[in-house]
């Protein structure tokens, strides 16, 4: 018999990494500026600014840190308005107000994506555009960037759950001015914590480099191209450091995950769409489809349940974990980090009905790409189980 599988076991990391983590342990050069060129956390950013196809990568501390440092880097005025989806994670609105901008919140369909008719309504009143691919999701990005280029407003790419992603073959993260990715523990690439940027724009990666703590001539150690170094030339001394900088330590753990990416992006999206044709059975789960040119690369999956009421929906949670299967509902607790009417620090307050529907009966469950068709068979089963447990046996067809 399978036993239900640890959803927040990670994978183990790449035995590469452990070497390449006891020579910097004897040799103590943590630091990315201490070694005079090919430190750790330089090669990183230049074997994934070549896996993504763009000229520069920046690696920092967080997903957190790259957003904040590119909206830094578009030099907004201060209470500039910065509109990003109304289903996204707390950390994207509180990068905006660390950047001393005002977030706006847009309404999001029931299948995660931005509701584009609301965003074009609101998008006259903002100065730039944060769009989170929220749990990998990819919201129509033709239509958002046809909007945003012809008023000539930047779009930063939120892509910490999209790594591996594309859209029209096109990676995800590449497609506005600047795309930011997660190394957190639960995101394809797994280093505990960290982030990393990536964009082909020389004077905003230059200005992102010396804000994220390239004090004094470091900026000197970051690989590049001569328009590079003109516009570090040009910022140097003129911006204020927040130090936001990646350990060689965590460039160690991130490098040899990098050819193994393919595989998880493959297994990934498999065990999504596995499970999601065994959920898709019940008339009560509703698993959205991609939308046409998205190539997805997941690690969870989310599902909107049909025609519950408040009290089922809690019901199937209680008895889902009841055996061994955590589901977040995210609109079901007083300090869900994904409902945007928890983010009482946000200084306005937004009221988005269609958004508040959908995150009460939205549903996630973890699904990490080294699960097994038969640990996978038992995370189905037992989500059925529960919903049938909430409204009666599942109707047979066809008998």
């Amino acid at each position: 018999m399978t036993l239900v599988p640890n959803v927040h076991e990670a994978e183990p990391i790449p035995a590469a990494a452990r070497d390449a983590i006891d020579a910097l342990m004897k040799s103590g050069d943590l630091f990315r500026y201490t070694a005079p060129q090919d430190a750790p956390v330089a090669l990183l950013e230049t074997e994934f600014a070549e896996l993504l196809g763009t000229k520069y990568a920046l690696a920092v501390s967080s997903c957190s840190a790259a957003l904040f440092l590119s909206l830094k880097a578009l030099g907004l005025p201060r209470d500039a308005r910065v509109l990003i989806p109304g289903f996204t994670f707390a950390a994207v609105p509180s990068s905006i107000v660390h950047a001393d901008c005002i977030p706006v919140l847009c309404e999001v369909g029931d299948n995660y994506r931005v509701d584009v008719a609301d965003f074009a309504a609101k998008l006259d009143s903002v100065q730039a555009v944060i769009i989170s691919h929220m749990r990998g999701h990819t919201s129509d990005i033709d239509a958002i960037m046809e909007l945003c280029d012809a008023l000539d407003i930047p779009v930063i790419e939120d892509a910490a759950h999209s790594l591996g992603t594309t859209w029209h073959g096109r990676n995800i993260g590449t497609i506005g001015k600047v795309g930011c990715f997660s190394f957190q523990s639960y995101k394809m690439i797994n280093a505990g914590e960290g982030g990393i940027l990536v964009s082909d724009d020389a004077d905003l990666v230059a200005q992102a480099v010396i804000m994220s703590g390239a004090y004094e001539h470091n900026w000197k150690k970051h690989s590049g191209s001569s328009e590079l170094e003109q516009a570090f030339a040009k910022w140097q001394n003129r911006l204020p450091l927040y130090n936001l900088r990646m350990s060689n330590l965590s460039a160690a753990v991130i490098r040899p995950q990098i050819p193994e990416l393919a595989r998880r992006v493959r297994d990934g999206l498999a065990n999504h769409d596995y499970v999601a044709d065994r959920l898709n059975t019940s008339p009560y789960i509703d698993v959205p489809a991609p939308l046409a040119p998205e190539q997805r690369a997941p690690d969870s999956i989310q599902f909107n349940l049909v025609d519950l009421n408040d009290e089922e929906i809690r019901a199937f949670a209680a008895a889902a974990e009841a055996r061994g299967v955590k589901v977040q509902v995210f609109g079901m607790s007083q300090d869900n980090a994904r409902a945007f009417w928890n983010w009482q620090f946000l200084p306005e307050q937004f009221d988005l009905p269609q958004t508040r529907a959908m995150l009460m009966k939205a549903c996630d469950v973890r699904l990490p790409v080294r699960l097994t068709r038969e640990e996978l068979d038992v995370i189905a089963d037992i989500l059925l189980a529960s919903i049938g447990e909430v409204v009666g046996p599942m109707p047979v067809y066809g008998t």
